[in-house]
């Protein structure tokens, strides 16, 4: 009897190689296209080596950006990680892959990059998602322009034009937004006229809330929310938010660790708002398709909200920005989307 041999085992542990084959695809693609990086100018990886999903990205882009100065985060002192970012000019690319999030006292690090006209891609909180999530995060850094850009732009310029929206979260939950939006933003891979070039990783939103806070009323199925450590916490029944003039009023098949943060968000902000309503674009993630860290799943092909009153893109007159303090992220079962009488989502994807 002829055995058959077992695979080799991958030098990235969890991630075969198969896997930073595609990594390299979809990165390669994201740099020539999304961030447009190319010479003469330089490119410059911090990273660290505490996850196989880290150590995989890395590899990846070796291959892509050979020439690049790559920088082990946890084998040098934070001056010299300092001076490799002052050497870089404008228009320069800097790849920051975290298993948690680099931190150098007061320097901000994304924030201070941009201020230099320096391009920048983050990929962090890459240990919250270990083994088969790994292979998740990977896909979702695809990067496929007709997509993002078509569908993308046509969201917004439907947002922009409408006079009210619905989410209907199925068993006959809807969400009725009352007012027009507010100037959708997108996170597409297009920074044309942008000040700044990149940001968080993977890539696939457009978002915007209500003009008037207080003309969203109805209730919502929400599948997965963010908990106190930022990770999705997915109860075994969907929690059904009653939301009334804006306001979180109550919450049916609510689990313990919801009523606390609903509790958390109270005893600071006095009430619950409902906020962002967010176009999530990115097809890597689904309900039965998930990864644990809350800001990456943020991006789902889907509808997701925040409740809390902050929110640093839409100044409204009612929140004073030291006051407001929380902004949770909530995912919605999304059966169908309306943006006037218009259907604009159903069976799972965007239809503009």
């Amino acid at each position: 009897m002829t055995s058959i041999p077992s695979p080799a085992p991958s030098r990235f542990g969890d991630i075969p190689e198969a896997a930073v084959d595609r990594a390299e695809r979809n990165l390669r693609d994201t740099l020539a296209i999304a961030i447009e990086h190319r010479a003469p100018h330089a490119a410059l990886i911090v990273y660290d080596t505490r996850t196989d999903l880290n150590r995989a990205l890395t590899e990846a882009y070796r291959r892509v950006v050979p020439d690049a100065q790559f920088v082990d985060f946890d084998a040098v002192t934070p001056d010299h990680v300092l001076a490799a970012f002052a050497r870089m000019q404008a228009d320069d690319l800097v790849v920051l892959i975290q298993s948690t999030s680099f931190r150098l006292e007061a320097f901000r690090i994304r924030i201070e990059l941009f201020k230099r006209g320096l391009k920048v891609i983050e990929h962090v909180h890459l240990s919250r998602m270990p083994g088969e999530q790994g292979l998740h995060y990977i896909a979702s850094l695809a990067y496929d322009p007709a997509y993002y850009r078509g569908v993308g732009h046509a969201l917004k310029a439907r947002i922009d034009a409408a006079q009210h929206g619905v989410v209907d979260s199925g068993a006959g939950e809807r969400l009725v937004f009352g007012s027009p939006f507010e100037s959708a933003k997108l996170n597409i891979g297009d920074y044309s006229g942008m000040n700044n070039i990149g940001g968080q990783f993977p890539l696939g939103e457009v978002f915007t809330e209500a003009r008037d806070l207080e003309a969203v009323n109805g209730r919502v199925r929400i599948f997965v929310f963010g908990d106190t450590a930022f990770m999705v916490n997915k109860p075994e029944t969907p929690v059904t938010l009653i939301v009334e003039k804006g306001r979180v009023v109550g919450a049916e098949n609510a689990t313990p660790e919801f009523d606390n943060m609903l509790a958390i968000i109270r005893a600071h902000e006095g009430e619950v708002w409902l906020r962002e309503l967010g176009f999530g674009m990115n097809r890597a993630f689904s309900r039965d398709c998930m990864v644990n860290d809350i800001g990456t799943f943020e991006r789902m092909c889907g509808i997701h909200l925040s409740l809390g009153a902050k929110h640093g893109v839409y100044a409204k007159p009612q929140f004073k920005r030291k006051d407001a303090r929380y902004h949770v992220d909530v995912f919605a079962v999304t059966e169908a989307v309306y943006l006037d009488d218009q259907q604009v989502y159903h069976d799972g994807a965007w239809r503009v």
